[in-house]
């Protein structure tokens, strides 16, 4: 890699925002190492449109180029990862090849945790409001015309329990969805055992199937490769598939968790597995199947 200036270029290998030097053409000089992850390793002695494509980025490169100093701009990068960059860019002084540098710094949490406190506050104040006005309504029943109803008591007190343990649980899965939106934008980079982590799961639940007189089975297991993964929230996926099954399903019945590689059509071009968990019980009605996506939509 080549040196600009006093300081060797090696030391930009070390920043982890991508900076990228541009020649009078808007070709890339150089690139250092989060550039080259960023846009693949060969993109140096390339036009800048080559790795950066939105009009935005060529705008403030065209400025820079011109002896301007542009506003920063605001893009988004599509791919495996949906990411927000700021992008800057500045003229370089001299008679030196490169002619602006081009900096691109990640606001992809930033952005995520604005909009999170904002979905935040309207879930919250969405889904709990109805259990709080079941829980007001019953306080204010008991404190009137049920104050001497020992049985009314014992109904209402009940249905108060529900009603906040339904809150309790809304909390929690709130502060759940929070955790996995923060990190979505965030690749994984670890192999895992998916037969390993599935007979984990099992471990964990299987006590839960044998109260209601399930048993769970696992196929497919056998040669499975490995997969890129976080393994804690692959863990929680399907713990939440499998608790839903044995919650839903017939008693005395089976789950049956089913695995295969299967091909599909990616930008990486690669394979992948696909894991099924299928009960015995009510099913879903055909209406409802679209909006199971939804946040926190229950099916009656």
């Amino acid at each position: 890699m080549t040196d600009h200036g006093p300081i060797p270029w090696i030391v930009f290998d070390r920043l982890p925002d991508p900076i990228l030097l541009l020649d009078a053409n808007r070709n890339i000089v150089s690139a250092n190492q989060a550039a080259r992850d960023l846009f693949g390793p060969d993109i140096e002695g390339a036009d800048m449109v080559v790795a950066l494509r939105h009009p935005e980025a060529i705008s403030v490169a065209a400025k820079a180029l011109g002896g301007d100093d542009p506003e920063p701009r605001e893009i988004t990068i599509f791919g495996e990862v949906t990411q927000i960059f700021e992008v800057r860019a500045g003229p370089i002084a001299g008679d030196g090849e490169a002619q602006a540098v081009i900096t691109l710094h990640n606001t992809t949490s930033e952005k995520r945790a604005e909009g999170m406190r904002v979905d935040f506050v309207a879930n919250v104040s969405h889904e709990l409001r109805s259990p709080l006005s079941s829980l007001l309504g019953f306080v204010e029943t008991l404190r009137g015309p049920a104050k001497e109803d020992v049985e009314a008591h014992e109904k209402f007190l009940g249905i108060m329990q529900n009603e906040a343990e339904r809150m309790a649980r809304i909390i929690e899965d709130l502060l759940s969805l929070s955790q996995v939106e923060t990190n979505e934008h965030i690749q994984p980079q670890s192999n895992l055992d998916l037969a390993l982590l599935l007979g984990q799961v099992v471990d964990v639940v299987q006590s839960r199937a044998e109260t209601r007189g399930m048993r769970i089975s696992l196929e497919g297991l056998d040669a499975l490769p490995k997969v890129v993964g976080d393994n804690d929230q692959l863990f929680q996926v399907f713990q939440n598939l499998i608790d839903n099954a044995i919650k839903y399903g017939f008693e005395d019945t089976e789950v049956i968790i089913d695995a295969a590689e299967v091909e599909y059509l990616s930008s990486a071009g690669c394979a992948g597995i696909a894991v099924s968990v299928s009960d015995k019980g009510i099913g879903i009605p055909n209406e409802d199947l679209l909006r199971l996506t939804e946040r926190f939509y229950r099916v009656d």
